[in-house]
């Protein structure tokens, strides 16, 4: 296989977690770096916790994330059909094909009789695994003769086909992350490969697909390296080429140990699905970073460097700046902790890359009451976007332009506001009424009251901002009052001056 072809398998059990975009997003970037594919197929063979929606949702959220596949479900593909539920034919036949071989047999065990061993192990302090050293005592075709094999099938008896694994044999495995390592047949179990429903489990199906759709490198989560020897086994059997391997660590939770969980998300306040998810069965609603105001390349730039660190240690990279440097052997072993302040970072970064038009057109779309002008939207957001993480902080921090102050903060005004203060105000406002209102004008008045007077500037500015703002932030004040425009700026100034009366 000399093209690379990637796939990202998802299973539609429930929304896509933050480690599940990540190996959709390394998948994209190694395909994208070599020249090769990326393919998003959908494993569905796990009927019982299949949830409704949650097919369409991965897609969506892929796509917002702007990690595009060559092939899918919905695009189609040379492949196709890119759903395993729709493979049905396709695995029957290498059921056959296995089956044929020394690698695999059927088992006619019952859940009720394996419960029933299982809990005579425990009794005695073992444990219970369906391997070489219990396969030769149990209901299967290794143990019956090829006549009751055939009865028990005539009469439709239920069966399952299991992997016949090896009896003491060392399997030399390598992964490009990992490095070698080895592993000893005795110590795996004889895994379940088709079900009694007919349906491959996900270690034959993932295998079958993969070789069919002709995948050069699977890179997925540690979770399945412990199934890395069985997946050996299995294109050994199938007398095929195995892929490369390559197994991302754990994205770890901001503190203590193990990996990040929605659980996180909920106890420290950020969300772990980068799209808000309905539970179809409870109606419950998980918030998504979309939804959260994280801008799609935002969210995609923190993602890539948690387990991955570029050249020069850059950490600001569009989509097409990471696959130029993306390389899966500087992809970290270890496990790489989430912060929700870095991510916050990152999105700070990209609201200050954003133009205006464009968080204007955010804005507009989000479900904020705004009724300015796209022409003073556009001055407001030029104004704030510099103190902003999320686009609504933008509406948020500087409400005062859309709505004037109701009440003004107790420390303020004892800060800025005095016995003169409404005087030196009062005087101000006389001025303002015959001057130009653009923010250099208003600035030297000011400053031309302020010598006349023999006022400190902050004698002015402050009670100033206090009486436009509410409280002592915001942009600088002749900013804030050009926007406001003259007839609101005046009115604020009169409104302050008898509510200190």
């Amino acid at each position: 296989m000399e093209k690379v072809r990637v796939r990202f398998a998802p299973s539609p059990t429930g929304p896509l977690h933050l480690g599940g975009v990540r190996t959709a997003l390394y998948d994209y970037l190694f395909a994208k770096n070599q020249g090769g594919e990326f393919v998003l197929r959908i494993e569905d063979t796990d009927t019982a916790r299949y949830v409704e929606g949650a097919e369409e949702y991965i897609e969506e959220a892929l796509e917002w994330c702007g990690i595009i596949a060559d092939e899918s479900p919905k695009k189609g593909g040379k492949f196709a059909p890119y759903r395993q539920s729709e493979r049905r034919d396709i695995y029957d036949r290498y059921t056959e094909q296995i089956l044929k071989t020394d690698y695999a047999y059927i088992a006619f065990d019952t859940a009720e009789e394996l419960d029933t061993i299982r809990a005579e192990y425990e009794a005695k302090g073992d444990v219970f695994s369906y391997d070489n050293r219990t396969r030769n005592q149990l209901r299967n075709s290794l143990t019956l003769s090829e006549e009751e094999v055939q009865k028990l099938l005539d009469e439709k008896t239920p069966y399952v086909v299991r992997f016949k694994m090896p009896i003491d044999r060392t399997l030399n495995l390598t992964d490009i992350i990992r490095g070698n390592s080895s592993v000893n047949t005795n110590t795996l179990d004889d895994k379940v490969l088709v079900k009694n429903d007919g349906m491959p489990t996900y270690h034959f199906a993932n295998i079958i697909d993969d070789h069919e759709m002709e995948i050069s490198h699977v890179i997925r989560g540690e979770e399945w390296l412990p199934s890395l020897g069985l997946h050996t086994l299995l294109y050994e059997a199938m007398g095929w080429e195995a892929p490369q391997f390559a197994h991302l660590s754990l994205i770890l939770k901001p503190e203590g140990k193990g990996k990040l969980s929605k659980r996180d998300g909920d106890k420290f306040g950020f969300p772990v699905f980068p799209l808000n998810f309905t539970d179809p069965a409870t109606g419950n609603v998980s918030k998504g970073y979309r939804e959260s105001g994280y801008l799609p390349e935002a969210f995609i730039n923190m993602v890539a460097l948690l387990g991955w660190s570029p050249a020069d240690d850059k950490e600001i990279l569009s989509l097409d700046e990471m696959a130029k440097e993306f390389d899966l052997n500087k992809v970290h072993k270890a496990g790489a902790r989430f912060s929700k302040e870095k991510a916050e970072w990152f999105n700070h970064q990209y609201i200050q890359k954003t133009s205006d038009e464009e968080l204007l057109n955010i804005l507009k779309k989000s479900d904020l009451k705004i009724t300015l002008s796209d022409d003073t939207l556009l001055k407001i957001i030029h104004l704030m976007k510099e103190r902003a993480t999320f686009p609504k902080d933008i509406y948020e921090n500087g409400k005062f332009f859309f709505e004037a102050p109701s009440s003004y903060d107790e420390k303020a005004s004892k800060k800025a506001w005095n016995d003169e203060t409404s005087s030196i105000l009062g005087d101000l406002t006389l001025k303002l009424e015959s001057v130009d209102f653009k923010a250099e004008t208003l600035k030297q008045t000011m400053h031309d009251m302020a010598e006349e007077k023999g006022l400190g500037m902050g004698k002015v500015m402050m009670p100033l901002r206090l009486a436009l703002v509410g409280e002592l932030k915001g942009p600088d004040v002749p900013d804030i009052m050009e926007l406001l425009g003259k007839e609101e700026t005046i009115s604020r100034i009169n409104n302050a001056i008898n509510n200190f009366k």
